[in-house]
């Protein structure tokens, strides 16, 4: 089942921060990543996806700017790349993440759309800097 967060401040500071889809198929992965993000003041997380197919949903749901996306999740014979990527496309961009950083993978990315790759053994160290570099493109800091 997808999950919505909304914080206490989540009504106040739409304009100023950046909403955050987070889909991986590892609880343990997506709990990492609210952790780092939820130190952020001007990023809210909106919700998290398990797999493709809630991601497709969610994303038409709740409008996120940013889709933290992990190529390999369980239903990826069941949606393809360019199916994904119709429907998130337009709507958001795609911060594609994988454990492996290698070309295909890379490739796979950009097959998702995805405006960039991040390795997700440094997310630590990459993942709002990433984040905080697409909200000064678009002219939010």
């Amino acid at each position: 089942m997808p999950e919505l967060f909304m914080g206490t401040d989540a009504g106040q500071n739409k304009n100023f921060s950046t909403k955050v889809l987070v889909s991986d198929d590892s609880e343990t992965v997506r709990r990492g990543i609210r952790q780092l993000l939820s130190a952020h003041t001007k990023i809210e997380i909106v919700g998290e996806a398990a797999n493709y197919a809630q991601t497709i949903q969610l994303v038409c749901d709740l409008h996120p700017e940013i889709v933290v996306l992990d190529l390999h999740m369980p239903d990826e014979r069941s949606h393809t790349p360019q199916e994904v990527k119709s429907h998130l496309k337009h709507r958001c961009q795609i911060l594609a993440i994988s454990f492996w950083n290698d070309e295909a993978t890379a490739l796979l990315a950009d097959c998702y759309g995805a405006v960039t790759f991040l390795d997700k053994t440094n997310l630590a160290n990459t993942l709002i800097p990433t984040i905080v570099r697409l909200r000064e493109k678009r002219g939010l800091e």
